[in-house]
């Protein structure tokens, strides 16, 4: 009777103690279920590919399956206001881009969302933003090409895949560098990035400020002249092309695409956490980064308080830059 009676106690302790790390308890388990990774963009885009890349190498350091499920709509705000919503135990997450978290945020003042109303898990990697030409233009430098915007106020033409993409805002951040004005050179906006990309190569426009990956195999081909790109160093593939820095022009560093891992707002310290160390992992990854790289961007994985300096940064420069030049986004 008496064991009977210890046995008793000890099996309510153990429950007393339970019941007062109910947070704890629940990291420990966690994931215990699938989880679902929402790409706000359309599939095969850049959204997409990285949310897949990460999905199909998450499985042997979580235990669990990872999907990727589309829901896309109103540049992005569709599904990253689907995960803002979803309860914030970690099993519905969000590919953040940096259309829909940085600059739909600062040009959309009637946006559900704010750049900040969510549980920063990530930075994923840079798409890295290049400048080009056609191989027969005769702008042969990015300093070229500034001298020939400045001597031709508003008459060449640069392609776009919309008002208020990055694509617009490379050249307006020059433009603005320059205090040329918004109209230095005339926006053609396009359907996508790949239509902005044949429309220089068939004479429609002069310049394409875009992804890498969109141009690359042109730029290999010699099809188009890269005359910079925003990435910190030369990127890889195109070695002999400048910086953005190089060329003097450091604030453009400012204009890349990326990717990041988001939660939903409130997410416990100890998920954050757990993401923070899972996502370091892989970092190191060779099934991870190899598939990053071959869509044409550089692994950057960053812990959550240096990716919610760097979104801020990302947000406070099209902020800046939109009231600079009066756009916003209806």
């Amino acid at each position: 009777m008496n064991r009977f009676v210890a046995v008793c106690a000890r099996l309510a302790a153990a429950a007393f103690a339970l019941a007062l790390a109910p947070s704890g308890a629940a990291a420990q388990q966690y994931p215990n279920k699938t989880i679902l990774i929402i790409a706000p963009f359309s599939a095969g885009g850049d959204s997409d590919l990285a949310a897949r890349n990460l999905a199909g190498v998450l499985p042997k350091y979580i235990g669990q399956n990872a999907i990727v499920l589309n829901k896309v709509g109103a540049s992005g705000a569709i599904g990253s206001e689907y995960v803002r919503k979803a309860t914030p135990d970690g099993y519905i997450l969000l590919l953040a881009r940096v259309g829909s978290q940085a600059t739909l945020p600062a040009l959309k003042p009637d946006l559900e969302y704010k750049w900040n109303d969510f549980t920063f898990l990530g930075l994923l990697e840079l798409n890295p933003y290049v400048c080009a030409v056609r191989g027969d233009s005769p702008y042969k430098t990015f300093g070229d090409l500034v001298e020939g915007i400045r001597k031709n106020p508003g008459r060449l033409k640069y392609s776009t895949a919309g008002v208020g993409t990055i694509h617009e805002m490379g050249p307006q951040m020059l433009f603005d560098i320059l205090k040329l004005g918004k109209e230095a050179a005339i926006q053609v906006p396009y359907k996508g990035g790949g239509d902005a990309t044949v429309a220089l190569m068939s004479g429609q426009v002069d310049i394409n400020c875009t992804n890498l990956g969109t141009a690359l195999g042109f730029i290999k081909a010699g099809q188009l002249r890269a005359l910079m790109t925003t990435t910190p160093e030369r990127y890889k593939e195109i070695p002999n092309v400048p910086t953005a820095r190089e060329v003097g022009y450091p604030q453009l560093e400012r204009i890349i695409g990326w990717s990041a891992l988001y939660g939903p707002p409130g997410m416990d310290r100890k998920l954050v956490a757990h993401w923070g160390d899972l996502l370091q992992k892989v970092a190191k990854d060779p099934q991870w980064v190899g598939a990053t790289e071959r869509i044409g961007s550089v692994p950057r994985i960053m812990n959550p308080a240096d990716t919610a300096r760097f979104v801020r940064e990302q947000f406070e420069t099209y902020d800046r830059l939109g009231k600079a030049i009066g756009l916003t986004l209806q």
